[in-house]
């Protein structure tokens, strides 16, 4: 199993997002990145992750294994529309392994309709116990960040079973490339695909409809936004074309459950999504 001070070791060649003593958020190679957002590498402890630790919704299935009261675990987060507190657990475990996948981008990996995983926490057992396997192998017997990540993306590579549907790709770029703003009819158009087919794709290979994710898109460039000092509520409304400050605190926190003002004030509390969006 890997320890702490590989993070320090991590080869120049791999893509580094972020990089401090206890974590590092890494880039997936060229070949992946369609599907996947980046990796996470994690020695948590009480100091990193309080027990509220919540993540916020962004609309993509994580895949997260992790060493706790000396098992090692995998479990599959479907795709989120709510908030999820893993902060009990997280910063108890001593090693957290995450891969964070690109809306829509389990889907290859797996036969399953993703609206059947919406919203669910399920072990990844439940899901493919062959691959399960191979990633607990992998896990348990790297010895070095890099030789952990190339042993994942190698095995990612090998089970990618459909190709990712390119209308959907294309629908999912409009979108964030809007920052949710555009209405379903002005996606569609961009497309050249029916309104109705679309939702159909939304539905099976992201778990959602285009407007919900629509929104999970306006809501994460809202905190992006909001944690930047400078920005006010009126400001952020404004950009993202809200009618008025009510009204985006009213679709925050119908998806959040809580005010960006309580967002902005506990932020240490709260992970919000750095590479998709």
């Amino acid at each position: 199993m890997i320890d702490k001070s590989s993070l320090r070791s991590i080869s120049e060649d791999r893509e580094i997002l972020i990089r401090e003593g206890k974590f590092a958020y890494l880039l997936p190679c060229e070949e992946l990145r369609n599907l996947i957002s980046n990796f996470t590498i994690t020695f948590p402890d009480k100091a990193m992750f309080s027990d509220h630790y919540t993540i916020m919704p962004h609309g993509s299935v994580t895949l997260v294994l992790f060493y706790y009261n000396g098992r090692l675990h995998s479990f599959l987060f479907g795709p989120t529309t709510r908030p999820v507190r893993v902060g009990d657990i997280a910063n108890k475990c001593d090693v957290i392994f995450i891969i964070e996948f690109q809306p829509a981008g389990f889907f290859p990996f797996s036969k399953i309709n993703q609206k059947e995983l919406t919203d669910k926490i399920v072990p990844f057992s439940s899901i493919d116990d062959t691959f399960d396997i191979a990633m607990h192998s992998i896990f348990g017997s790297s010895l070095s960040a890099d030789e952990l990540l190339l042993e994942f993306e190698e095995t990612l590579i090998l089970n990618i079973r459909f190709p990712y549907p390119e209308k959907l790709s294309l629908a999912v770029k409009y979108i964030i490339q809007m920052e949710g703003a555009a209405p379903s009819m002005e996606i569609s158009n961009s497309v050249f695909y029916s309104s109705r087919h679309l939702n159909r794709l939304f539905n099976q290979c992201l778990g959602m409809s285009m407007k919900s994710f629509s929104r999970l898109v306006r809501i994460n460039k809202s905190i992006q936004l909001l944690n930047e000092k400078t920005s006010t509520l009126a400001l952020i409304s404004e950009k993202l074309g809200y009618y008025d400050v009510s009204h985006f605190v009213r679709d925050f926190k119908m998806v959040c459950n809580i005010t960006p003002q309580e967002y902005k004030t506990n932020m240490s509390d709260f992970y919000s999504e750095i590479a998709k969006f």
